[in-house]
């Protein structure tokens, strides 16, 4: 027998009995007491078989799945919101209950649990503003100075590295260009991350990890801003991923990656985030309606009639009655720009007059 069950069947006859009570006490309304108790009672049986999970085992459940999957920082933060509107609601409470009547009885309750609420949803909503501003107010930076020596690296901005990112390789391109201005550090477990990837029985997942080594390697010589490997490791956490987000937190310093997932955790756990896909769709080129771009038709779009080519940077250009000069390049007119998730899609049509 289920829990969920259990709770019914312990509904339905506790309801069975409020029902047949109330029942045996109302009075006369043409039948006897005893068919208004029985009555009552089947009414009573069904209701509570019915609605007992509603408010036992399936908010517990919402409970439980909220806790399991919320991050902590809005779990904390929400408590001591309910806390401090349960303050205000007890610090209200003494001058609402002087009111006259039905309002001195019920209005304490009401504001206790109005206030209550709203310290939940303002504190949850705010929570990652809060964290910052309090981590801001307490952070020590000294006690790292010892860690890399006597002079501290806090005096300009720091760049935790992900492998994600060393792995992809675009970030040596990048630091050559001089554009990324910090201290790129690389802290010692990545590095042991990027080794064992280097180590493994697949050929491709090999090639990736010495990918990233010899990355590594090429970017201590020719890089414009300083990379260093650190020797500093978080007590207490395994997962590489929740090392790089507590360690950003610890030294405030921004995080480099090119993980989705790993971008998404660390901006909801405050952590400032520098993601180079993020980098590559802004500086895609921006054509206006009106422009004309030589183009290699090399497919057909999706509707009849439609060519498909590309731009340098990899942007689609949907044609209109380019699949005739499909594998040629000709001049077309952008007519309008389409954003979607994946980036941007420009439309175009042949233009009339084609420069020689």
């Amino acid at each position: 027998m289920t829990i969920e069950l259990a709770l019914r069947l312990l509904g339905m006859v506790v309801c069975t009995l409020i029902g047949a009570r109330l029942g045996a006490e109302l009075p006369p309304v043409g039948l006897a007491r005893e068919t208004t108790a029985v009555v009552f009672a089947l009414l009573g049986s069904l209701v509570g078989l019915i609605l007992t999970p509603y408010f036992t085992t399936r908010p517990a459940r919402a409970a439980a799945r909220l806790a399991r999957e919320a991050p902590a920082e809005i779990l904390l933060t929400s408590i001591v919101g309910l806390i401090f509107g349960l303050v205000v609601g007890a610090l209200l409470a003494a001058p609402l209950s002087s009111l006259p009547g039905a309002l001195g009885e019920w209005m304490p309750t009401v504001i206790a649990v109005v206030f209550a609420y709203l310290g939940v949803v303002i504190f949850g909503y705010r929570a990652l503003d809060i964290f910052n501003m309090t981590r801001q107010i307490f952070r020590d930076d000294s006690r790292y100075e010892d860690r890399f020596g006597d002079q501290p690296i806090f005096n300009e901005v720091q760049i935790l590295v992900d492998s994600s990112v060393i792995i992809d390789g675009r970030l040596l391109d990048i630091s050559k260009t001089g554009f990324l201005s910090g201290h790129l550090l690389i802290p010692s477990f990545i590095l042991r991350e990027l080794q064992h990837i280097a180590d493994d029985s697949d050929p491709q997942r090999r090639a990736r990890g010495r990918r990233g080594l010899d990355i590594i390697e090429q970017m201590k010589t020719v890089s414009k801003v300083p990379v260093d490997i650190v020797d500093v490791d978080v007590e207490g956490v395994r997962e590489v991923d929740h090392k790089l987000i507590e360690l950003c937190k610890q030294m405030n310093a921004l995080l480099l990656t090119t993980d989705h997932n790993l971008n998404r955790t660390a901006q909801l756990q405050g952590v400032q985030v520098l993601n180079i896909n993020d980098l590559a769709l802004a500086v895609k080129a921006v054509l206006l309606p009106g422009d004309v771009i030589a183009l290699q038709v090399i497919g057909e779009g999706r509707e009849p009639g439609q060519g498909v080519g590309y731009l340098e940077d990899g942007t689609m250009v949907v044609v209109e009655d380019g699949r005739r000069h499909i594998d040629r390049t000709i001049d077309v007119v952008i007519t309008r720009m389409l954003q979607t998730t994946a980036g941007k899609m420009y439309f175009a049509r042949l233009e009339e007059n084609p420069r020689k």
